[in-house]
């Protein structure tokens, strides 16, 4: 799939974060302009490194929150900026409903003064705990709409909202990514995930913690190949009409997942049970047929493979010792 002919920079709000850092490397390398807007809550200038002196990149330190205008043509703008992490959007939560609405909405505005075309990254936390599964695209979800987790959950529900209003309204060219659980280098330590938590845990030679028995799922899609999803998305033709899932089919039990990494990393460490947080999702898996025959797009990364380099990523940043300032290992695991 190539660009189309629309002259322009490409927008990645929250490029300096995990998978926007990935994704503002991509796009340089296919040979676009870049600008990363980031406000640093969560994101960081070593995610960044090998790319910062690139010719073709920008970096501008700002909060999406605020109405912006870059002073440069848009052509593209791939909205990743809202927290995603644990411990800092359940911090403050009314900050991260206003990024996804009140950022979602400036960002879209933007995009319609420019006539640029739009990809909004939700979530697979729109489907709450679900009562169809595998979760397909037209599944309305089973969201606790004031819950601890709401202001993520629901703060997601109301940004695709407003995109498919910009489309209807014949505003804005929208695509939307209902994104599943991603994993990769450039996680952060701290960062409440169940994938990073349990590596930091085994690492330093700790039991891994598992909330309830463990018989709970998700499905792990490596970050790579979730980047190419995206960028897929962003430039398929025709338009999709509907939301998109994102990620990778394979379906695992967190007990399985400990296991795997245990294995990984040789840690002789054992299993630490804790009960199991309030809305926490039984099941989570995508059914990606629209993905496959949309964007002709379907993982092939193991988690086996993936995390493989995750941990060898992870043996770099985490040294032996005390757990990394901030890390809570009783949150729950997200996007």
């Amino acid at each position: 799939m190539s660009l189309s002919k629309k002259n322009g920079t490409t927008l990645v709000s929250g490029g300096a974060g995990f998978l926007g850092s990935h994704l503002c490397e991509t796009l340089l390398a296919k040979g676009e302009k870049v600008l990363c807007v980031d406000n640093f809550v969560t994101g960081s200038d070593r995610n960044l490194a090998a790319i910062h002196d690139h010719p073709q990149f920008r970096l501008e330190a700002r909060d999406i929150c605020e109405p912006f205008d870059p002073g440069i043509q848009i052509g593209r703008i791939y909205n990743l900026g809202c927290v995603a992490s644990p411990p800092h959007y359940q911090a403050d939560p009314v900050q991260t409903m206003r990024s996804c609405v009140v950022g979602t909405i400036n960002l879209l505005e933007l995009a319609d003064r420019h006539g640029a075309r739009f990809l909004q990254a939700s979530t697979s936390e729109v489907y709450g705990d679900p009562e169809v599964h595998p979760q397909n695209e037209a599944y309305n979800g089973n969201v606790n709409c004031t819950g601890p987790r709401a202001c993520y959950d629901e703060g997601k529900r109301a940004a695709e909202a407003m995109c498919f209003d910009f489309k209807r309204a014949g505003r804005v060219d929208v695509r939307v990514a209902r994104i599943f659980n991603t994993y990769g280098p450039r996680m952060q330590p701290n960062d409440g995930r169940v994938v990073s938590n349990m590596i930091v845990q085994a690492l330093r030679g700790q039991a891994l913690t598992v909330y309830g028995d463990g018989s709970q799922t998700r499905s792990f899609c490596y970050v790579g190949e979730l980047v190419d999803g995206l960028y897929r998305l962003m430039e398929a033709e025709p338009t999709p009409q509907a939301q998109v899932n994102l990620g990778n089919p394979d379906e695992f039990t967190i007990l399985e997942l400990a296991e795997l990494i245990r294995l990984q990393i040789g840690a002789p460490a054992g299993i630490r049970f804790e009960p199991l947080p309030n809305d926490d999702p039984q099941r989570r898996r995508p059914d990606i047929a629209c993905a496959i025959k949309l964007l002709n797009w379907r993982p092939k990364t193991t988690l086996q493979e993936g995390l493989a380099i995750t941990v060898d990523y992870f043996r770099e940043v985490v040294k032996p010792g005390a757990v990394p300032a901030g890390v809570d290992l009783r949150s729950l695991d997200r996007v």
